[in-house]
Protein backbone atom coordinates (compact mmCIF):
# COMPACT_ATOMS: atom_id res chain seq x y z
CA UNK A 1 0.00 0.00 0.00
CA UNK A 2 3.01 2.43 0.68
CA UNK A 3 4.47 1.79 -2.33
CA UNK A 4 1.25 2.73 -4.26
CA UNK A 5 1.07 5.81 -2.29
CA UNK A 6 4.56 6.51 -2.99
CA UNK A 7 4.26 6.27 -6.86
CA UNK A 8 1.28 8.14 -7.31
CA UNK A 9 3.16 11.43 -5.23
CA UNK A 10 2.11 14.16 -3.53
CA UNK A 11 -0.63 14.41 -5.56
CA UNK A 12 -2.59 11.28 -3.58
CA UNK A 13 -2.71 12.75 0.16
CA UNK A 14 -5.87 15.27 -0.11
CA UNK A 15 -7.52 11.90 -2.25
CA UNK A 16 -6.44 9.76 1.03
CA UNK A 17 -7.79 12.71 3.39
CA UNK A 18 -10.97 12.92 1.25
CA UNK A 19 -11.00 9.38 1.64
CA UNK A 20 -11.02 8.99 5.37
CA UNK A 21 -13.17 12.11 5.65
CA UNK A 22 -15.75 10.00 3.63
CA UNK A 23 -15.54 6.37 5.86
CA UNK A 24 -16.05 8.79 9.06
CA UNK A 25 -18.91 10.28 7.71
CA UNK A 26 -20.39 6.83 6.27
CA UNK A 27 -19.55 5.39 9.39
CA UNK A 28 -21.40 7.73 11.61
CA UNK A 29 -24.36 8.10 9.64
CA UNK A 30 -24.81 4.14 9.13
CA UNK A 31 -24.84 4.21 13.25
CA UNK A 32 -27.18 7.24 13.69
CA UNK A 33 -29.52 6.79 11.09
CA UNK A 34 -30.74 3.78 12.42
CA UNK A 35 -34.92 3.56 12.07
CA UNK A 36 -34.81 1.73 15.58
CA UNK A 37 -33.02 4.90 16.60
CA UNK A 38 -34.43 7.82 14.81
CA UNK A 39 -38.12 6.75 15.08
CA UNK A 40 -39.09 3.61 17.81
CA UNK A 41 -42.34 1.87 15.97
CA UNK A 42 -44.17 1.78 19.29
CA UNK A 43 -43.45 5.48 20.50
CA UNK A 44 -46.63 7.27 19.32
CA UNK A 45 -49.10 4.44 20.66
CA UNK A 46 -46.55 4.64 24.38
CA UNK A 47 -47.08 8.86 23.69
CA UNK A 48 -50.79 8.38 23.39
CA UNK A 49 -51.27 6.14 26.26
CA UNK A 50 -49.18 8.38 28.76
CA UNK A 51 -50.90 11.14 27.75
CA UNK A 52 -54.22 9.90 28.71
CA UNK A 53 -52.83 8.60 31.66
CA UNK A 54 -50.95 11.19 32.96
CA UNK A 55 -51.46 14.01 30.76
CA UNK A 56 -48.44 16.31 29.85
CA UNK A 57 -45.47 16.50 32.30
CA UNK A 58 -42.29 17.58 32.40
CA UNK A 59 -40.52 14.15 32.74
CA UNK A 60 -42.31 12.77 29.86
CA UNK A 61 -40.94 15.59 27.86
CA UNK A 62 -37.65 15.31 28.80
CA UNK A 63 -37.99 11.69 28.33
CA UNK A 64 -39.13 12.12 25.20
CA UNK A 65 -36.98 15.29 23.99
CA UNK A 66 -34.00 13.04 24.60
CA UNK A 67 -34.67 9.80 23.29
CA UNK A 68 -35.37 9.77 19.51
CA UNK A 69 -35.42 12.49 16.92
CA UNK A 70 -38.94 11.65 16.22
CA UNK A 71 -39.65 11.90 20.63
CA UNK A 72 -38.36 15.63 19.94
CA UNK A 73 -41.27 16.07 17.24
CA UNK A 74 -43.44 14.56 19.82
CA UNK A 75 -42.38 16.47 22.88
CA UNK A 76 -43.05 19.75 20.40
CA UNK A 77 -46.27 18.93 19.95
CA UNK A 78 -47.27 17.81 23.62
CA UNK A 79 -46.33 21.21 24.93
CA UNK A 80 -48.76 22.54 22.45
CA UNK A 81 -51.68 19.87 23.59
CA UNK A 82 -53.75 22.29 25.39
CA UNK A 83 -53.43 24.46 22.02
CA UNK A 84 -55.56 24.45 18.61
CA UNK A 85 -55.18 21.81 16.48
CA UNK A 86 -52.93 24.25 14.11
CA UNK A 87 -50.53 25.59 16.42
CA UNK A 88 -49.99 22.15 17.64
CA UNK A 89 -48.55 21.69 14.23
CA UNK A 90 -46.96 24.66 13.53
CA UNK A 91 -44.60 23.79 16.99
CA UNK A 92 -44.48 20.04 15.39
CA UNK A 93 -43.37 21.86 12.08
CA UNK A 94 -40.55 23.96 13.46
CA UNK A 95 -39.36 21.05 15.47
CA UNK A 96 -39.30 19.05 12.18
CA UNK A 97 -37.14 22.06 10.57
CA UNK A 98 -34.40 21.51 13.65
CA UNK A 99 -35.07 17.41 13.16
CA UNK A 100 -34.32 17.82 9.41
CA UNK A 101 -30.90 19.61 10.13
CA UNK A 102 -29.81 16.92 12.61
CA UNK A 103 -30.66 14.23 10.27
CA UNK A 104 -28.82 16.03 7.34
CA UNK A 105 -25.79 16.17 8.63
CA UNK A 106 -22.79 15.62 6.87
CA UNK A 107 -24.56 14.43 4.24
CA UNK A 108 -23.64 17.97 2.42
CA UNK A 109 -19.54 17.38 3.37
CA UNK A 110 -20.43 14.13 1.75
CA UNK A 111 -21.74 14.66 -1.21
CA UNK A 112 -18.92 17.16 -1.37
CA UNK A 113 -16.39 14.79 -1.67
CA UNK A 114 -18.22 12.88 -3.77
CA UNK A 115 -18.08 16.25 -6.43
CA UNK A 116 -14.17 17.08 -5.52
CA UNK A 117 -12.45 13.84 -5.90
CA UNK A 118 -13.05 13.20 -9.40
CA UNK A 119 -11.31 16.33 -9.90
CA UNK A 120 -8.67 16.10 -7.18
CA UNK A 121 -7.71 12.84 -9.30
CA UNK A 122 -8.04 14.84 -12.65
CA UNK A 123 -5.47 17.74 -10.69
CA UNK A 124 -3.17 14.00 -9.96
CA UNK A 125 -3.81 13.38 -13.59
CA UNK A 126 -2.34 16.65 -14.76
CA UNK A 127 0.84 16.83 -12.67
CA UNK A 128 1.68 13.45 -14.00
CA UNK A 129 1.27 14.98 -17.52
CA UNK A 130 4.11 17.52 -16.02
CA UNK A 131 5.98 15.07 -14.78
CA UNK A 132 5.82 13.28 -17.85
CA UNK A 133 6.81 15.85 -20.67
CA UNK A 134 9.69 17.02 -18.10
CA UNK A 135 10.87 13.62 -18.93
CA UNK A 136 11.90 14.67 -22.06
CA UNK A 137 15.76 16.30 -22.33
CA UNK A 138 17.67 16.99 -25.17
CA UNK A 139 19.85 14.15 -24.54
CA UNK A 140 16.47 12.13 -24.43
CA UNK A 141 13.69 10.64 -22.32
CA UNK A 142 14.46 10.07 -18.90
CA UNK A 143 12.69 6.72 -18.40
CA UNK A 144 12.26 7.06 -15.00
CA UNK A 145 10.69 10.02 -15.08
CA UNK A 146 8.51 8.94 -17.42
CA UNK A 147 7.58 5.85 -15.44
CA UNK A 148 7.08 8.24 -12.15
CA UNK A 149 4.65 10.88 -14.47
CA UNK A 150 2.57 7.80 -16.16
CA UNK A 151 2.34 6.19 -12.66
CA UNK A 152 1.32 9.86 -11.20
CA UNK A 153 -1.25 9.98 -13.47
CA UNK A 154 -3.07 6.78 -13.37
CA UNK A 155 -2.90 6.22 -9.52
CA UNK A 156 -4.59 9.64 -9.52
CA UNK A 157 -7.22 8.77 -11.38
CA UNK A 158 -7.84 5.65 -10.49
CA UNK A 159 -7.80 6.57 -6.84
CA UNK A 160 -10.14 9.94 -7.53
CA UNK A 161 -12.76 7.59 -8.42
CA UNK A 162 -12.26 4.73 -5.77
CA UNK A 163 -13.08 7.74 -3.24
CA UNK A 164 -15.99 9.59 -5.42
CA UNK A 165 -18.10 6.69 -6.50
CA UNK A 166 -19.07 5.30 -3.34
CA UNK A 167 -19.39 8.59 -1.34
CA UNK A 168 -21.56 9.66 -4.31
CA UNK A 169 -23.61 6.18 -3.77
CA UNK A 170 -24.18 6.15 0.35
CA UNK A 171 -24.65 10.24 -0.49
CA UNK A 172 -28.19 9.41 -2.02
CA UNK A 173 -28.54 6.27 0.32
CA UNK A 174 -28.76 8.63 2.90
CA UNK A 175 -30.17 11.75 1.48
CA UNK A 176 -33.32 9.02 0.16
CA UNK A 177 -33.34 7.23 3.50
CA UNK A 178 -33.30 11.00 5.67
CA UNK A 179 -36.42 12.07 3.08
CA UNK A 180 -38.00 8.55 3.83
CA UNK A 181 -38.06 9.37 7.21
CA UNK A 182 -38.73 13.07 7.67
CA UNK A 183 -42.19 12.13 5.61
CA UNK A 184 -42.73 9.38 8.11
CA UNK A 185 -42.26 11.39 11.26
CA UNK A 186 -44.25 13.73 9.97
CA UNK A 187 -47.55 11.92 9.28
CA UNK A 188 -47.07 9.99 12.57
CA UNK A 189 -47.02 13.97 14.08
CA UNK A 190 -50.05 14.62 12.26
CA UNK A 191 -51.50 11.23 13.46
CA UNK A 192 -50.75 12.45 16.85
CA UNK A 193 -52.41 15.84 16.58
CA UNK A 194 -55.49 14.20 15.00
CA UNK A 195 -55.82 11.67 17.51
CA UNK A 196 -55.27 14.25 20.63
CA UNK A 197 -57.76 16.52 19.05
CA UNK A 198 -60.38 13.64 19.13
CA UNK A 199 -60.10 13.83 15.43
CA UNK A 200 -59.38 10.64 14.78
CA UNK A 201 -58.71 7.08 17.00
CA UNK A 202 -55.79 5.69 18.11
Amino acid sequence: MFAIIEAAGWPIWPLLLCSVIALAIIGERLWSLRANVVMPKSLLSQVVQDFRQNGVSAQTLTRLSEASPLGIIFAAGLRNARNAPAIMKEAIEESGRLVAIELERFLTSLGTIAAIAPLLGLFGTVIGMIEIFGAQTPQGTNPLVLAHGISIALYNTAFGLVVAVPSMIFYRHFRAKVDAMLVDMELQAIKLVEILHGERQA
